[in-house]
């Protein structure tokens, strides 16, 4: 596996995993109506183009061939955006090297503060690396009712 800068070429994989990994890992956390209502959010390969090209890192792991296992991304502010793994990378620590390599880019630019909106699996994530949580953030997706919280890192 390695962590490299994602390309425009990447993005209707991304788009895939990102769809992938709601709809095989949200149920752990979520209902069926919640899990659809996530996966109504999934970014198009343009949108992902268009985020790729608005100046935030964006990171992928890739095995030996080539297959996206994870990806993440690093606004300016210190707002990880997405942070997914492929359902069959789950445990690989994929998603760990993808997060550790944008926290290692924060560090560089002299960020104070990581910031995300987490699912449950991603809160968990998360507070595995150091982060706290801000806030529960219950709110709508397509008239369904779903929550996040919203979790932070003060960086040294």
């Amino acid at each position: 596996m390695h962590i490299r800068e994602a390309v425009p070429d990447d993005a209707s994989a991304l788009s895939a995993l990102y769809r992938a990994s709601v709809t095989t890992l949200g149920p752990r956390d979520y209902d069926a109506r919640q899990v659809a209502a996530w996966a109504s959010l999934t970014p198009s390969a343009d949108r992902l183009r268009g985020k790729m090209a608005d100046g935030r890192i964006t990171l992928v792991a890739a095995d030996d061939d080539g297959a996206l296992l994870a990806f993440g991304d690093l606004e300016a502010d210190g707002h990880i955006d997405y942070l997914y793994s492929a359902p069959a990378a789950v445990g690989s620590g994929a998603a760990a090297a993808v997060y550790a390599a944008l926290e290692a880019r924060a560090r560089s630019r002299g960020a104070s503060l990581l910031h995300a909106e987490a699912s449950e699996m991603a809160r968990r994530f998360f507070l595995r690396r150091g982060f706290v949580v801000v806030a529960r953030r219950d709110f709508e997706v397509a008239g369904t009712p779903i929550h996040n919280y919203a979790v932070e890192k003060r960086l040294a």
